[in-house]
């Protein structure tokens, strides 16, 4: 299993505990490999120091979590492969939460078949409720945590028996949390610049951590960012990740486009009587429209 990509220099966990380095072979150039990738290997697979081996095959993938630099980049940058689990983390201050990036998580997620869990971090600086209430329609978990002594047992059972792929803004505690739940990580950590208010990019690449060798749980360690583009997502896709909107807008007229320009949507009938929020739908139709319109470009 690949676990780090730096390079062009390939760490490779094989015999479930020994780390080898490696080269890509130059029949997979083109397609690349991610962590995550299961690989067969050719050449000097020793710990040997300064021995290379060189990545012949890259098996079948299970799962395939991508997103672009923006939303009219069609070219996919492929994150993790095989991922059974998308982790949200999520500052409620210092730096303030963006529901609108959580809606990108969700969506990237839904597209790559992971299940998703939101986790509120340093609860502890501000009640998270009002935040919460954003996203009360959708059947995900969701993990509190305080910035000082974070309790790790809901955390611990969400990770059991599942390869975890963690995501979130630069700053809001995803290296941190990494490192509380596998203490020999020491994956870099910082903190919120006090001018701007934006978190400081620590970790600066994407790594896999094995946490339990007996039930091949993983965590997955990825940069905080700032954007995440979903140009390669279809918009027949992105609805459905809507999980609080998808029911009603399922009843619209066969050729609704679901934007604020169409007669007859649904989704403006339920804002009206209350029964969805309009933000969550003002959310969903700017994400449409830019999806829309990149693809006109």
């Amino acid at each position: 299993m690949v676990i780090q990509v730096d390079k062009g220099r390939y760490t490779i966990i094989v015999d479930e505990t020994r780390e080898i380095t490696a080269t890509l072979g130059k029949e997979l150039r083109k397609e690349g490999v991610a962590v995550g990738d299961l690989v067969a290997l050719a050449g000097d697979t020793s710990d040997t120091v300064g021995a290379l081996s060189r990545i012949v095959r890259v098996e079948p993938r299970t799962s395939l979590l991508r997103r672009s630099a923006d939303d009219s980049d069609q070219v996919e940058r492929v994150m993790v492969a095989n991922a059974t689990q998308m982790l949200i983390v999520v500052a409620i201050a210092n730096p303030e939460p963006r529901t609108r990036l959580i809606d990108r998580y969700l969506a990237a997620a839904f597209d790559a078949g992971l299940r998703p869990a939101l986790c509120i971090t340093k609860v502890d600086l501000a009640d998270p409720s009002d935040f919460l209430a954003n996203f009360s329609g959708l059947s995900i978990p969701v993990i509190l945590n305080k910035q000082e002594s974070p309790s790790l047992k809901e955390l611990n059972e969400f990770l059991a028996n599942e390869i975890t792929v963690v995501v979130g803004h630069s700053g809001v505690g995803k290296s941190t949390l990494v490192n509380a739940v596998s203490p020999g990580a020491l994956r870099s950590t910082g903190g919120v610049n006090a001018v701007t208010g934006r978190g400081r990019h620590t970790s600066s690449s994407v790594r896999a951590i094995n946490l339990d060798t007996e039930t091949n749980a993983w965590i997955i360690d990825t940069p905080g960012v700032r954007s995440f583009g979903l140009g390669h997502i279809k918009l027949e896709n992105l609805l459905k990740s809507f999980e609080d909107l998808w029911a009603v807008a399922a009843e619209c007229p066969r050729d609704c486009s679901h934007l604020a320009d169409s007669p007859d949507c649904l989704l403006d009938e339920a804002i009206a009587d209350g029964s969805i929020s309009a933000a969550r739908v003002d959310s969903l139709r700017r994400l449409m429209s830019s999806l829309a319109n990149s693809s006109n470009e």
